[in-house]
């Protein structure tokens, strides 16, 4: 029977090109759900992500119940879950963007603004950069080095240096990739990623942390 996948419809995530992605690597039991007691039940969570922190987060929190049913199906549950992009920032303590906004407090850490430390370094970071691995990276190859596609204005600075799966470079360490127990996220996107990220997505649906 096929895993129930919920890919969470927030108003915020680019669930069509996810979604498609999911497919192409085989995944069968999509779920495109705003419903709390679907991904209350579902094998695992994927919460995609995209502009400001603050309206996600507020986008997440209008689905009545829907933060408590992620909570209890991953943080007590295990279920893997995944973040792209701002639904990987949404695993911080907080962030700043357009004031501060509490996230899901599952990785501590703040969203802040990437600071433009070089002239020549361009806000917001656009395009394809490396993924380099930590030494703190999920067992069993989850994520692995390679390039990615990339888009974000805000990063995540992880307040404990074990939860970093995977670091970018744009004028100074970005962190790319965070990692806690059945929980990642990834800050670039695997949908528009090409083999590099259809191959994470396919690794994703296997995981078992």
């Amino acid at each position: 029977m096929a895993e129930v996948i919920a890919l969470i419809d927030y108003g915020a995530g680019n669930l069509h090109s996810v979604h498609n992605a999911l497919k192409a690597v085989g995944a069968e039991g999509v779920s495109v759900t705003s419903d709390p007691d679907v991904a209350r039940a579902a094998d695992r969570i994927i919460l995609p992500g995209v502009g400001s922190f603050k309206a996600c987060a507020e986008g997440l929190a209008a689905i009545d119940g829907m933060i408590a049913a992620m909570t209890e199906r991953v943080q007590i549950g295990s279920a893997p879950f995944l973040g792209i992009c701002v639904g990987m920032q949404l695993l911080a303590t907080h962030g700043t963007e357009h004031g501060v906004t509490k996230g899901l407090g599952w990785v501590p850490g703040e969203v802040r603004a990437i600071e433009r430390t070089d002239p020549a370094i361009k806000v917001p970071h656009m395009g394809w950069n490396d993924v380099a691995l930590s030494s703190h990276a999920p067992k069993g190859g989850l994520i692995e080095e390679g390039e990615a596609y990339f888009l974000h204005s805000y990063h995540f600075a992880v307040d404990d240096p074990q939860h970093i799966a995977a670091m970018t470079d744009h004028g100074g360490g970005l962190v790319a990739a965070v990692a806690h127990d059945s929980v990642i996220g990834v800050q670039f996107h695997p949908e528009k990623s090409q083999a590099y990220g259809l191959a994470l997505l396919e690794r994703f649906l296997h995981w078992r942390p």
